[in-house]
């Protein structure tokens, strides 16, 4: 398979015409359903419709924002990474040991980005190199990673950081209710949207989870772009706990616990396959925004945390279940197009 066939692969859909393309999809359904949400919100929940509320919920959610993007690119090639999450609370456990022991935070920090970038490094060789499914690869090194967080601290906390860096997660765009690292976060969407859809790599990445094997023979290289994959899931999941560091102004072995679930039933909520090839960053920060601001609503008219864990988890099924609906009914419409061909 050339190029020019991955190509055909990828753009298959651009037989349909562009309105239907950019409507009618799962991405496009979920940013109406979090436009629904925000809307109910506002008229139902009280003061939800402030400024404030925009800001806690990006401030809040940034680290899954992040996580989301690394991720996308990580399920589409058809694997899966549980362990970012733990790795936030190793990157935090390790700036806040460094800086404990007299080091400048600075270089605390570069270090929680580094064992990010590690631990994706061994995921990603581990999956790759050696040939060990992902699931159970992520599954032990989430174990591992959070075993040293919490190992690191035990049950002590560091806090009282440099106020300088601590006060950057609280910056705000005067009067908008945006945070000012959001402008970081564009930028780096803004990367990862060129990168899955505008590059070589990213049609290897469509065409590893559409058919790793046909991949292979059509001359992408397979282990080195799923690796990469898992390093920068791994990087991000680094600089996250690094955010939650300086967002808290405290490092705990436990920071992070669950974020993996929000951040993959997010992920699958807007758009990406479970078994890879299908999925776009946009329908991905979608899926954060929706279950963020679900969460938030939720909690401020008194649900508990417990509860939204249900029902995020819900959603996932649902996601997971609505997906494979879609794809039997597109499956079933082109074989009695086909079939209907034949007839003519």
């Amino acid at each position: 398979m050339s190029e020019r066939v991955l190509d055909k692969t990828y753009y298959a859909d651009y037989a349909k015409p562009l309105w239907r393309r950019t409507l009618i999809n799962r991405e496009s359904a979920i940013v109406v359903l979090l436009f629904a949400v925000i809307i109910t919100a506002c008229t139902t929940v009280p003061n939800f419709a402030e400024t404030i509320t925009i800001y806690h919920i990006l401030q809040n959610y940034f680290t899954a924002l992040m996580l989301a993007l690394p991720m996308c690119l990580v399920m589409i090639t058809g694997d899966i990474d549980i362990s970012v999450g733990s790795m936030v609370g190793l990157s935090c456990s390790l700036t806040g040991v460094v800086y404990n022991a007299g080091g400048p935070l600075e270089v605390g920090m570069l270090c929680g980005i580094a064992v990010g970038l590690l631990g994706g490094l061994v995921n990603g060789l581990l999956v790759t190199r050696i040939g060990l499914p992902a699931l159970a690869v992520t599954l032990g090194t989430m174990a591992l990673f959070r075993g040293l967080a919490v190992g690191m601290l035990g049950t002590t906390t560091v806090t009282k950081f440099p106020e300088n860096w601590t006060m950057i997660p609280q910056l705000e765009i005067t009067g908008t209710g945006i945070p000012v690292v959001m402008i970081f976060y564009v930028l780096l969407a803004g990367v990862f949207v060129w990168l899955l859809h505008f590059t070589t790599f990213g049609r290897g990445i469509y065409a590893i989870g559409l058919n790793a094997q046909a991949a292979t023979f059509s001359g992408v290289n397979s282990g080195r772009t799923r690796t990469i994959a898992f390093v920068l899931a791994g990087g991000l999941a680094g600089l996250g706990g690094v955010y939650w560091t300086l967002l808290r102004g405290v490092a705990r072995g436990d920071t992070g616990d669950g974020l993996e679930l929000q951040v993959i039933a997010a992920i699958v909520l807007g758009g990406v396959s479970v078994f890879g090839g299908v999925g776009t960053i946009w329908g991905s920060i979608a899926g954060v925004l929706l279950i963020g601001t679900l969460a938030n609503a939720l909690q401020v008219v008194g649900i508990t945390a417990d509860i939204i864990k249900i029902i995020t988890g819900g959603l996932l099924i649902a996601a997971v279940l609505a997906g494979s609906l879609i794809t039997w009914i597109n499956n079933r419409r082109a074989k009695l197009d086909r079939l209907s061909t034949d007839g003519d």
